[in-house]
């Protein structure tokens, strides 16, 4: 099955990941890679790493004259800073660091990683933790999105909240949309919102403060038949819940409207299905399961939100905590931050989308070559009794 590790610290030499159980025949590229890490590193009031950080990728295993062999795929992504700033402070040889970190963040991973695995320093703790690792983990969802590309499917997101700013849409975007998203500061698709996004950021920069957010991930062209209702762990949205639920400073995950959902009734709540005999297959109108039910996807539109929090780590002194030390009243220990990191957590949602997607469709459609994929997905769809499995999308 579909898999994929990650390993490194947030300034140590480079992030690793590991990939196993993609076929092979899948065309890959180092430049395929590179544009994805790029479009994670978009979004206004992102810190100064974000300016010089180049996400200089290696292609270790699993991939010749561009296309993958079936075997694991190993990336790295060097950082860039390794040898200018952090070789001795994070230097796997015995030593010891120049400071000590004692005053952990309130929010963080930094006291409970400490009291979990014995640490006095919270460095220990907050470098694997930092959202830096998601840059691994986009590495990797790249070549998810590419092997659902091969299947149809294709993934975008956009910014719905920055603040206490919404853009309240009248129609979804599409893949067609998505390079006017990325062209958009804050990856907004609604244009006259995206200033308002914009200013209040800026305030919240000003006083050093941070803000939190939401960001909605759809995906177009998923086959009916990914997930299962025969048991909770197969379960299509659990998986996309827990996926996303992952990514750093989430806090909640929606899938279709399933809290506006919650305070109507049920004739008003779920998707009415019809058929159409042009097309020979199932339709619908409205998108309020956001394309699963029962565990299963419908062969709808697939859509769901996730909530970021404000960034535990603010450019000022001002959320109260502990010395671990001396066990005196202190502020939190300030590390280079952004002021919100909204637009790129949506990138991220992208990606792990992606994987769950990915593997359902590798469980389903099995395979050892993309080709065999496909001619597998192809049959699925023949042997449904329709001309295609997919929903239209309304």
């Amino acid at each position: 099955m579909l898999r994929f590790l990650t390993a490194g610290e947030s300034h140590g030499k480079g992030l690793v990941v590991t990939v196993e159980g993609v076929p092979s025949g899948l065309s890959v590229t180092k430049k395929d890679i590179q544009n994805e890490l790029a479009r994670r590193r978009l979004g206004y009031g992102r810190g100064p790493r974000m300016r010089f950080e180049a996400d200089e990728v290696e292609l270790l295993t699993g991939i010749r004259h561009g296309r993958s062999l079936g075997s694991p795929i190993a990336i790295v992504i060097y950082n860039s800073e390794w040898e200018r700033k952090w070789t001795e402070e994070m230097s796997p040889e015995p030593g010891i660091p120049s400071k000590v970190l004692t005053k952990p963040r309130p929010g963080h991973a930094d006291l409970s990683g400490m009291l979990k695995y014995g640490f006095a320093d919270a460095r220990d703790v907050l470098e694997r933790a930092s959202a830096r690792e998601t840059a691994a983990r986009v590495a990797a969802g790249s070549i998810f999105k590419l092997m659902l590309r091969e299947l149809g499917v294709e993934i975008l997101s956009h910014v719905t909240q920055i603040g206490s700013v919404e853009a309240v849409l009248s129609e979804l975007p599409t893949p067609a949309d998505l390079e006017l998203i990325d062209s958009s500061e804050v990856r907004c698709f609604k244009k006259d919102v995206e200033q308002d996004m914009v200013a209040e950021i800026k305030a919240a920069a000003k006083v050093g403060d941070s803000l939190g957010g939401a960001a909605q991930v759809l995906a177009y062209g998923v086959p009916v038949g990914l997930g299962s209702h025969v048991h909770w762990d197969r379960k299509l949205d659990g998986l996309i819940a827990q996926a996303l639920m992952s990514i750093q400073a989430v806090k909640a995950v929606s899938i279709g409207d399933g809290v506006e959902v919650s305070y109507k009734r049920g004739s008003e709540a779920h998707d009415a299905i019809f058929w159409d005999p042009v097309s020979e297959s199932y339709t619908r109108d409205t998108h309020r399961a956001g394309g699963i039910e029962g565990g299963i996807s419908s062969g709808d539109l697939i859509t769901a939100t996730a909530w970021m929090k404000p960034l535990a780590t603010l450019n000022r002194p001002s959320i109260e905590t502990v010395d671990v030390v001396s066990k005196e009243q202190s502020f939190s220990f300030k590390e280079r931050t952004d002021v919100t990191a909204v637009p790129a957590m949506g990138v991220v949602a992208e990606h792990m989308m992606a994987y769950v997607l990915a593997q359902e469709a590798t469980r389903k459609f099995g395979g050892d070559s993309m080709a065999e994929m496909k001619r597998n997905l192809t049959s699925f769809i023949n042997n449904l009794g329709s001309a295609d499995s997919r929903v239209g999308e309304g």
